[in-house]
């Protein structure tokens, strides 16, 4: 699966939607309900870090695949929804499976 820009592309997707998840409905919580601020600090920076590769590998993936702007775009609408990551892995591993059947002798 890391062989490919899209291998890479979907592993990073999935590790940011998940660090996006937890920032969002356990490390926010945690700040603004028990005052632990802490939790947010380290999800946060590992969130970031995530982001940035997460468009590095759309990049990287776009190019290889010579995604259109309207693909690249949805891409990265789909990192700033909450579980948006996911909804997209779906889409592509949809669409892997509808190329590997028109392959198929």
């Amino acid at each position: 699966m890391l062989k490919t820009a899209l291998g890479r592309f979907r592993a990073v997707a999935f590790w940011e939607g998940l660090s996006f998840l937890v920032l969002l409905f356990i490390a926010m919580p945690l700040k603004y309900a028990l005052g632990f601020p802490q939790g947010v600090r380290a999800v946060g920076m590992a969130h970031g870090v995530l982001f940035m590769a997460y468009l590095y590998t759309l990049l990287m993936a776009a190019i290889e695949y010579r995604w259109g702007v309207k693909r690249i775009i949805v891409a990265f609408a789909a990192s700033l929804v909450p579980g948006g990551t996911f909804w997209l892995d779906m889409q592509l591993r949809g669409e892997a499976r509808a190329l590997e059947t028109v392959k198929a002798p």
